[in-house]
């Protein structure tokens, strides 16, 4: 693999989006590397926000935006899209962060919010050690994993999870502002769903990230 830019990631990969589906992610700038520090916290319920029932936009299964080994909704107002391969060797890179690869990107299009929802996937390993590496890619503080169960509408049901809480810097707003992210093993590797922007931390964005945890069903 070539060696990783200088510029932060997520700069690449708003370049590579606006290439890839016609538009670019939210405008935020990561900083320069912070010291990261990995922590591990009981599994606890990990909203603070209750998710909506009124989900009607599927993804994941045939037919939908994005063909993924996982399926789950999304209201409306988040607007989903394939993440399409570059096909020139020299910018592919511009797509991953770690491990993963980003295969599709909903947007917080239909609400007052800056915010996104990624999928990316990566080869089959241990969750912990993918979901680890993917964050430090973001040079990101403060990390904290917690093992919990994704699916099964939030009950005891669902599938083996871990779950990243941590902060990134953005140049834009001149902050650390919070994100998440899970992580499932699916048929076809590991799976994140990552919730950023620069609103991530309201309400109504925890709300769509904690709705797809909760009805996430591995295919």
């Amino acid at each position: 693999m070539p060696a990783r830019s200088p510029f932060p990631v997520t700069v690449l990969l708003a370049a590579a989006l606006l290439t890839a589906c016609g538009t670019a992610p939210e405008p935020d700038v990561a900083a320069a590397p912070a010291t990261s520090a990995t922590a591990t916290t009981p599994a606890t319920e990990s909203a603070a926000v209750s998710p909506s029932p009124s989900a009607t936009r599927a993804l994941g299964g045939a037919g939908t935006a994005c063909a993924l080994p996982v399926s789950f909704s999304l209201t409306e107002d988040w607007e989903p899209k394939k993440v399409e391969p570059l096909a020139d060797p020299d910018f592919a890179d511009l797509l991953k962060q770690g491990p993963a690869t980003v295969v599709c990107e909903a947007k917080a299009e239909g609400t007052p919010h800056i915010g996104f929802l990624r999928v990316w996937t990566a080869p089959k390993g241990p969750l912990r050690p993918t979901l680890d590496a993917f964050v430090k890619a973001d040079k990101s503080k403060g990390l904290a994993l917690t093992d919990l169960r994704v699916g099964g509408a939030g009950g005891a049901g669902g599938v083996p999870g871990v779950e990243a809480r941590y902060s990134v810097y953005s140049e834009l707003t001149e902050e650390w502002r919070k994100q998440r992210a899970f992580a499932v093993t699916t048929a076809k590797g590991v799976l994140v769903v990552e919730l950023g922007g620069l609103d991530s931390e309201e309400d109504d964005m925890v709300a769509a990230y904690e709705r797809v945890k909760a009805g996430l069903t591995v295919s």
